[in-house]
């Protein structure tokens, strides 16, 4: 409690960060054509935050997106491999990735099935993007999918007047280097222009096996003409990264901390190895075709067809695996001639996919009335698959191409409208109204990855379909006066179970699962001053059937999940800044928080599956949702052309499962970061100079985690262990960009 009290002093003392368009970022003509419909304006009764095209360009360029938006108000992120590349993971207010939707040029890049959104498959994602707002609770719902916390909306749409390049170059610890070139060739005389850029990073991860070798690229043409505008856009994203899902135990932990299991095995000499190939890999590939046009100052319209395809697969290498759960007709005669039942296996789990959305909005502003409408339509279809590659007792000879020993296909569409106004009663008084229909499809079928022997029991196969149809309105008011700005809103919210709780809630034979609600009061209030600027934010997230992890598990051992009658997130927000001269800036946040299940009863199997152990824990805290949460930051101008920020973020104690233990619990960390830059003009061309430090006071920490649990009917006694993700101690990146 010293600690907390310590920090919420801090903030109030040395100013906490606005949360409201901080750079005063003036979106481009493109801009705001194309994706302002899914942005909440100044006026607009929703809490957002924005980070401008200056903060995307001088953040950290180890960092994914999660990690370079770690210090908003209530988000919290960590790195599987425990630096900035790889497999990042973010939560606002508590809420998972599969709770945030996340927009690209206003096209939802969640995926279908999980509804996640993997961020190192669009590697680099910082220096492509001119303007990201993140929303807090339910948001808009202008852009056409279900948003259940927040919502992060992006636009890759930066086009300069002039033409322009910039050269990034950067390297540091962990063998990490980055390169990315992007250029613009300004809008012609015509109204054309082209932009792009490239970026590659690769790394050996602080932890073992931590590697990424990634490359993304983007293209933007596009033509402008009175009031018409037509624009392609193409997006790649292609990763190779060790597998750091795992984690490790609080044992090695303590003894190694830069341990990772993945692809462990013996040789016959008893010798620990690795398998080199022990890694996950994914291509993507988004093309947007975008027309807007201008019917008058008053009235838009904007029509945009994308198409993604994604495609990519797993590799391991696991020992001593039962071969007649990767369909090999069991016993097999190994090469020596004798009989076998397990081997050590290389297999790849693979996937495919292609998604189709097609958007068309209006939007009218005139005087006091602001309002748009419009329509998502999409059709999502991915493939799931096994490929055996080697088995030890069989040999290289064997052919395992028609080995495959499950597939299953999903299948999920999806029509969404939306109407949306905001009304100026008076010059200081605004209304809104935002009304949102979704009709969903989804059905899948098929053999999943656990299945035991081929056609044996035809229970194994899943053949799931189903049709939700969710209203969600919202509504609130906002005031304006000079300095001052307060709102209210309250939004209701639905999501559909995702594909994994729908077929391990099939598997494990329990009761059908129903989509989750949510009602989201939001109240806040802001001033923005010359030099000073606060804001606070109250608010009530409150939830029916939400979907919770309670220990039950699938026949193959996965975790089911079911519906929890009610669970709410409450808190305030807290956000200030200060800028007592124009060479300092103080910044700074503060969230506390209440995080709760009202009623929670876990399932604790028994040491040999053979049934379930019930602990009823009654209210408790929800898993990976701290109370507190926090930042402080100092920018100074100590020179002329450089520029000099030192950060700390802080992050309060977090439960693994939602038992609320203390041998559960995830202690508070929190970790620091500097950034010292110059920028200087060199026969014309502008560079700068950067150096970054993560983690500057070297503190040991984790930042997530997982658990296992069993009970013995015999003794009475519960079992358990802890998997966490260690995160990286102090290092460094330098870089260079020249401008021109």
């Amino acid at each position: 409690m010293k600690r907390i009290a310590l920090f919420a002093a801090m903030l109030l003392c040395g100013g906490v960060a606005a949360a409201q368009d901080q750079d005063g970022v003036i979106y481009d003509r493109l801009d705001s054509v194309v994706v302002s419909v899914s942005r909440a304006g100044k006026r607009t009764p929703v809490t957002y935050s924005s980070f401008g095209r200056k903060e995307l360009q001088s953040s950290n360029p180890m960092n994914s997106l999660p990690m370079s938006l770690s210090l908003l108000p209530s988000v919290v992120t960590y790195n599987e491999g425990g630096t900035g590349l790889g497999n990042s993971a973010m939560t606002i207010r508590g809420s998972k990735g599969s709770q945030i939707n996340v927009t690209l040029n206003g096209i939802t890049l969640n995926d279908s099935e999980s509804q996640e959104v993997f961020w190192v498959n669009i590697p680099s994602l910082s220096a492509l993007l001119s303007n990201v707002q993140v929303q807090r609770g339910l948001g808009t719902s202008a852009n056409g999918a279900g948003a259940f916390g927040a919502s992060i909306n992006m636009n890759t749409a930066f086009v300069g007047v002039e033409p322009s390049a910039r050269l990034e170059f950067s390297g540091g610890s962990y063998n990490t280097f980055i390169t990315t070139l992007s250029s613009s060739s300004g809008i012609s005389d015509k109204g054309f222009y082209g932009s792009a850029a490239y970026s590659r990073g690769t790394t050996d991860g602080y932890i073992r096996n931590a590697f990424v070798r990634s490359q993304s690229a983007f293209v933007a043409l596009g033509w402008l003409s009175g009031k018409n505008s037509l624009r392609l856009t193409y997006l790649m994203g292609d990763q190779h990264s060790g597998i750091t899902w795992d984690g490790i135990s609080l044992e090695q932990y303590a003894a190694d901390r830069r341990y990772n299991g993945a692809g462990e095995y013996y040789d016959e000499f008893g010798n620990v190895c690795y398998y080199p190939n022990q890694s996950d890999n994914y291509s993507q590939h988004h093309l947007q075709l975008n027309y807007s046009r201008q019917f008058s100052d008053a009235l838009s319209w904007t029509n945009t067809i994308n198409y993604t395809r994604g495609d990519g697969y797993d590799e391991y290498y696991k020992t001593g695996r039962k071969l007649e759960r990767f369909g090999f007709a069991s016993p097999v005669t190994g090469t020596d001639g004798n009989p076998y039942t397990k081997s050590d296996l290389i297999y790849r789990k693979k996937m495919d996919n292609d998604y189709w959305v097609l958007g068309s909005s209006l939007k009218y502003r005139s005087g006091a009335l602001s309002a748009s409408a419009g329509v998502n339509l999409s059709d999502y279809r991915g493939a799931h698959w096994g490929e055996n590659l080697f088995a030890k007792v069989l040999g290289d000879a064997f052919d395992y191409s028609s080995l495959d020993w499950y597939r299953n296909d999903g299948h999920k569409r999806e029509a969404s409208l939306f109407a949306r106004a905001e009304y100026l009663i008076t010059p200081s008084l605004n209304v809104y109204a935002d009304l949102q229909g979704r009709l969903i499809g989804y059905s899948f079928t098929g053999k999943d990855d656990d299945w035991l022997e081929m056609g044996s029991n035809p229970a194994d196969i899943i053949d799931y379909g189903n049709t939700w149809t969710f209203f969600n309105p919202r509504g609130g008011i906002s005031w304006n006066s000079g300095p001052h700005r307060s709102y209210a809103s309250v939004a209701v919210g639905h999501r559909e179970p995702g594909r994994s709780d729908i077929k391990e809630n099939i598997k494990g034979g329990v009761s059908p699962i129903s989509p989750e609600k949510m009602l989201d009061f939001e109240l806040g209030y802001s001033y923005t001053g010359r030099a000073f600027s606060a804001s606070a934010n109250i608010y009530m997230m409150e939830y029916r059937d939400m979907l919770l992890e309670t220990g039950r598990l699938s026949d193959s051992g996965y975790a089911i999940k079911e519906n929890t009658d009610r669970a709410w997130r409450r808190g305030v927000e807290l956000a200030a800044a200060y800028t007592p001269s124009r060479w300092v800036r103080l910044d700074g946040n503060l969230t506390l928080s209440v995080n709760q299940i009202s009623d929670y009863t876990s399932f604790i199997p028994f040491d040999d599956y053979s049934g379930m152990h019930e602990v009823h824990y009654g209210r408790t805290t929800m898993l990976m949702s701290p109370s507190v949460t926090g930042m402080a930051r100092l920018q100074a101008i100590p020179w002329k052309g450089g520029s000099l920020s030192i950060d700390a973020k802080y992050v309060g104690k977090q439960y693994i499962d939602n038992s609320m233990r203390e041998e559960m619990a995830i202690p508070a960390w929190w970790v620091s970061s500097l950034g010292v830059s110059q920028s200087f003009t060199f026969t014309g061309k502008e560079v700068t100079m950067a150096l970054y430090v993560n983690n500057l006071f070297n503190r040991d920490y984790y930042a997530s985690g997982w658990r296992w649990e069993s009970f013995d009917p015999a003794t009475g006694k519960i079992s358990y262990g802890i998997g966490v993700y260690p995160q990286a101690p102090r290092n460094f990146v330098l870089k260079l960009a020249v401008s021109f």
